[in-house]
């Protein structure tokens, strides 16, 4: 089962400023364990919205919208993934995730990720489950 928690962008964030050195420090020993653990499937802060685009989808040609993006409160700063053996483990790991935002009161969200099980058979689903496995497979290593 895997899960992602979801940290939320802030004004801060999006100004692009940078964590502190403590929060850095508390995240690297909190990712460092779960990567121990075996768990940590990856982890990374997204830059601003500033940055990125959105595409819009209608009745015409998909459009192109430029960031920055005025509401704050539904962008995500960065995000972990873990691949947990069941949602009690889940809840066990993100109950240790640092704060991040040091003397603030903060929530981070987490869901958990569809697997291919979960989806109803399908010719795009088999399609999906090749594309896993090529994935998956041992990558040959140059001589």
């Amino acid at each position: 089962m895997r899960f992602m928690i979801i940290v939320r962008a802030t004004q801060l964030t999006e100004s692009g400023a940078m964590p502190d050195a403590d929060v850095v420090a508390d995240m690297a020993a909190y990712h460092e364990e779960l990567s121990r653990a075996g768990v940590l499937v990856d982890a990374s802060g997204l830059q601003p919205s500033a940055k990125g685009w959105r595409i819009r989808y209608g009745t015409g040609q998909p459009s192109v919208i430029d960031g920055p993006f005025a509401e704050t409160k539904e962008l995500i700063a960065g995000f972990t993934l873990i691949e947990v053996g069941s949602r009690q483990e889940a809840l066990e790991w993100t109950r240790r995730f640092p704060n991040p935002r040091t003397g603030e009161d903060c929530e981070v969200e987490v869901r958990q990720v569809y697997d291919l099980d979960d989806l109803p058979p399908s010719e795009g689903l088999e399609r999906f489950r090749q594309l896993d496995a090529i994935r998956q497979a041992p990558t040959p290593r140059a001589e």
